[in-house]
């Protein structure tokens, strides 16, 4: 099988792909640096005849981000996943999407399942839910995959207010599961894979990190990790960005674990391994920016 995976710079694409190359499975990347300018006219160029599945590792999941610039989460989380899923039904080709725990409004005292529908109330759960609504009737051969929380996003907060030397409020009003980037490499390693075996599982999946917490329990668990500075002050408050948060995001997984075997880890043991690949990346980015004498 010959699978395209869609990536950015971040982390995801990276893992995913040397995972996959692990594989007996042909893997070929496609970087797309910018999405919101990516030329939706050119599908044909990008994507190879011969592809049987695309894979869609662009991982939005920052409402932040979104909320700032709407015109581009709306051509990356929308437009983008349904030309390639156009382009996919047109050629006989599969597609595995990621979505988010964003599609909610977390009114829900429960955790949500998978048919739950979608009621969001930021930009970023809004066209991730238009493209749910449109992959699923656009391509029956779909997965759609929706994750928790981005460990890094929040990681990355801490690391910011202490560089900063400021106190860092969290909202622990706002309850859910945080996923590391190598474990959700590893929950879409393993659908591609069953994928490859011809198991006809298309349909709508949720995962997460196993243990719910809450978002300022979440930045005392990041604080106390071995590479982050003492003496960061983190308050249980509602900041300005906390008003894009729902209250629960918490995910029910049982059913990717009951289709793929597929067994939610805890999100404490990711902890200190995405918090190294922050320090690389940005290492790296410090480098790109140093003048050639």
């Amino acid at each position: 099988m010959h699978v395209l995976v869609v990536h950015d710079y971040g982390p995801l694409g990276k893992i995913l792909l040397e995972r996959l190359r692990e594989t007996p499975l042909q893997v070929s990347p496609l970087l797309v640096s910018d999405p919101a300018s990516a030329d939706l006219n050119a599908l044909e160029n990008w994507i190879p005849d011969d592809t049987d599945l695309i894979v869609n590792a662009l991982w939005l999941v920052d409402p932040e981000v979104a909320q700032k610039d709407p015109e581009g989460v709306h051509k990356a989380a929308f437009s983008l996943p349904v030309a390639m899923a156009e382009f996919a039904r047109d050629r006989g080709m599969a597609l595995l999407q990621l979505s988010s725990c964003y599609v909610f409004d977390g009114r829900k005292h429960s955790g949500y399942i998978t048919s739950n529908p979608g009621q969001p109330f930021n930009e970023l759960g809004n066209w991730q839910w238009e493209c749910e609504q449109a992959l699923r009737t656009l391509l029956p051969r779909h997965i759609i995959l929706r994750t928790g929380w981005s460990l890094a996003r929040f990681i990355r907060k801490v690391k910011a207010s202490t560089a900063a030397d400021e106190t860092l409020s969290l909202p622990g009003r706002c309850r859910g599961q945080p996923v590391a980037a190598r474990d959700l490499a590893r929950v879409m390693t393993a659908v591609i894979q069953q994928i490859d075996c011809g198991a006809e599982v298309w349909g709508t999946y949720q995962y997460a990190g196993a243990e719910e917490i809450n978002l300022y329990e979440l930045g005392l668990a990041i604080a106390g990790l071995p590479g982050i500075p003492e003496g960061i002050r983190v308050v249980d408050e509602v900041p300005e960005w906390g008003n894009l948060e729902p209250l629960n995001t918490t995910l029910i997984c049982t059913k990717i674990r009951n289709t793929f075997g597929i067994k939610q880890l805890p999100w404490r043991s990711g902890l200190a391994d995405e918090l190294s690949m922050i320090k690389q990346r940005n290492g790296e980015e410090g480098l790109a920016k140093v003048p050639a004498e």
